[in-house]
């Protein structure tokens, strides 16, 4: 294949999973903001679309990691890149089929490392730098959050006890679920701005070590907040309700926490996931308040999801990666195997549809308006 067009068809791959990120990781800004009912549907996918786009100009470090320090970037080829791409993407609406909040950057991470050992060996993967940038951070991330958003929903509830205060903390959620919008299109975005450099980069495009370009970064942060706009109800349903009752304290709680572990892994240039960090915080907030119903069983089905996420889009990707790296025929074949999965995925969606119109939060009553006073 030519290489200019090998280049259009690697960038625009990652610009669609750029998309599929957004949609897929829309619940993590705003699932309890829909579920306690502080914004409608619509405004709260409209809001984080645009601080989505907003947070992807704050900061290059997190691309800067993905572009140079995962894999060996003057070993591999954009035909790599393009099969990593298509092992993510699978995996994103596999999981978005299924309703689970796994990690978008884990399956991005997964499909490269994936394509790299299988195409060029194990020493074309710089599993050290792995470990550190991502395995560890992966383990961490939610448990932090968790732990955070545990003791911050305890305080409130103990400050607010015998107190009113349930409208305050709806309005608290909006700053809130922005501030989680904002800290997603700083990491999130800079995923894809990552693999387009090192696409770049592996074609001579750019030299080693080079930052994104502008128009690198302005397509992906209208990638991401396009995605982000469609919304990802199945997801937002499975975080908003599944996993616990969220009442707006919780959620601001769990919100806030998030928003703080996100917004420290991006100046560290941690490609952290943002989903693994917006659940435990979900989770931790449903733990600090006492009475709240934990769903530990389909939190486990989450966790499950996590620890193959890796490995699955990996093989995927090394799959698509040989496949492509033998030719012409090889990179049309994957591409036609990856619209042909996304397609049927989609179709099989359109069974039982979960969209801003049937995803149904019931109308707070007056007695809802007002924090629950817990026993003394």
């Amino acid at each position: 294949m030519d290489p200019t067009l090998l280049i259009i068809v690697v960038v625009t791959t990652a610009l669609v999973f750029d998309f599929t990120n957004g949609f897929h990781d829309t619940a993590n800004a705003m699932a309890t903001t829909i579920a306690t009912g502080a914004l409608r549907p619509k405004t709260a996918v409209a809001l984080s679309a645009v601080l989505n786009l907003a947070g992807a100009f704050l900061s290059v470090e997190v691309a800067k990691t993905i572009s140079s320090g995962l894999v060996d970037e003057t070993r591999i080829g954009p035909e790599i890149i393009f099969g990593g791409l298509i092992g993510a993407i699978v995996w994103n609406l596999v999981t978005w089929f299924a309703g689970l909040p796994s990690s978008s950057s884990h399956a991005l991470f997964g499909g490269l490392i994936g394509a790299t050992w299988v195409s060029v060996g194990s020493d074309g993967v710089r599993f050290g730098r792995i470990l550190e940038r991502v395995v560890l951070p992966a383990v961490a991330s939610p448990v932090i959050a968790g732990l955070v958003a545990a003791l911050a929903t305890y305080v409130v509830y103990r400050f607010l006890r015998g107190r009113s205060g349930g409208s305050g903390f709806r309005i608290g959620q909006i700053f809130s679920a922005s501030a989680v919008s904002l800290a997603h299109g700083t990491n999130d975005a800079q995923k894809t701005m990552g693999i387009i450099t090192l696409a770049l980069v592996s074609a001579g495009s750019l030299a080693p070590g080079s930052a994104p370009p502008f128009w690198v970064i302005v397509s992906a942060a209208l990638a991401l907040a396009l995605g982000t706009y469609l919304g990802g109800w199945r997801i937002t349903y499975t975080l908003g309700k599944g996993l616990t009752d969220i009442e707006p304290p919780q959620g601001f709680a769990a919100q806030t926490s998030s928003a703080a572990v996100i917004l420290t892994s991006s100046h560290f240039g941690f490609p952290l996931s943002t989903t693994h960090v917006c659940s435990g915080g979900v989770l931790g907030s449903g733990v600090g308040r006492r009475g709240a119903p934990v769903r530990w069983r389909l939190a486990g089905r989450m966790v499950l999801a996590w620890m193959l996420t890796l490995p699955a889009a990996g093989i995927v990707g090394a799959i698509a990666g040989k496949i492509s790296s033998l030719g012409t025929a090889g990179t049309i074949g994957v591409g036609v195997a990856g619209v042909l999965i996304g397609v049927g995925i989609y179709l099989l969606s359109r069974r039982k549809p979960i969209t801003a119109h049937n995803f149904h939060v019931p109308e707070p009553t007056p007695a809802d308006r007002e924090v629950d006073r817990l026993p003394a």
